[in-house]
């Protein structure tokens, strides 16, 4: 008896549109992760042991808990989160606060296959959005979509992202929000299928832009969770390089 032929190797790459008549695709993205703490009475020393520390990302005081904290750093590696990083954490100032892991989100940045510079999409707008000095202000929340949209025609789910998609940019070319997506299928604990990462100069509409989207297909009819929220304000940021 003749064997199965053996399956197609799958393709997990990144890809973009064709760029000067090539084809654009990686196998590099990168991971962020956001850790949120309590028991920090003033981040001010905590902000001056990361900028020591070498540490690349941002430090959010809470808007929510008097004594919270929360702190994002990314890497393209993602063995950096179980090894430098966890090292550093249990040496500074965060060993003596405690996590709250409800709000622990993780995810990588992805493509939709029309992004005209890939480099772009994955690194480099991602870590500008996240450092941007001028822009202090965070919300940070995963969510998950519920099964029917996914067994939805693809035309039919690309009409209703576009409508997400057309009031992003609109937030956006008014220097109102601007946003980080990151996937986050099977790294979330809560089983949540992306994060999201709202920054912007003020923070009223970062809720105007979470108010608008509330009224979208996918928001109305095709989420099936959605939050923790985490608002923040920045109390530090590493020099975006």
């Amino acid at each position: 008896m003749e064997r199965p032929a053996a399956p197609p190797r799958p393709d997990i790459t990144e890809k973009g549109a064709p760029k000067d008549g090539q084809p654009q695709s990686s196998d590099r993205r990168l991971f962020m992760q956001l850790l949120a703490f309590e028991g920090a009475g003033d981040a001010a020393p905590i902000a001056a042991w990361l900028d020591q520390s070498g540490i690349e990302g941002a430090l959010y005081e809470d808007v929510n808990h008097p004594t919270g904290v929360a702190m994002l750093t990314f890497s393209e590696d993602p063995g950096f989160f179980v090894g430098p990083l966890r090292a550093k954490l249990r040496q500074g100032p965060f060993h003596a606060l405690r996590l709250r892991p409800e709000f622990t989100m993780f995810g990588r940045t992805y493509s939709l296959g029309y992004e005209p510079d890939l480099e772009e999409t994955l690194f480099r707008r991602p870590r500008r959005t996240a450092l941007n000095p001028a822009w202090p202000w965070a919300i940070w929340y995963p969510l998950r979509r519920s099964g029917r949209f996914t067994q939805l025609p693809p035309e039919e789910q690309r009409a209703i992202l576009s409508e997400h998609g057309t009031i992003g940019r609109a937030f956006g070319e008014a220097n109102f929000a601007h946003d980080i997506r990151l996937a986050c299928h099977g790294l979330d604990t809560h089983d949540n299928d992306f994060v999201v990462g709202l920054t912007g100069p003020e923070i009223h509409p970062l809720s105007a832009i979470v108010q608008t989207m509330r009224k979208t297909q996918q928001t109305a009819l095709y989420l099936e969770k959605l939050g923790p929220f985490l608002v923040g304000k920045t109390a530090w940021k590493s020099r975006a390089v």
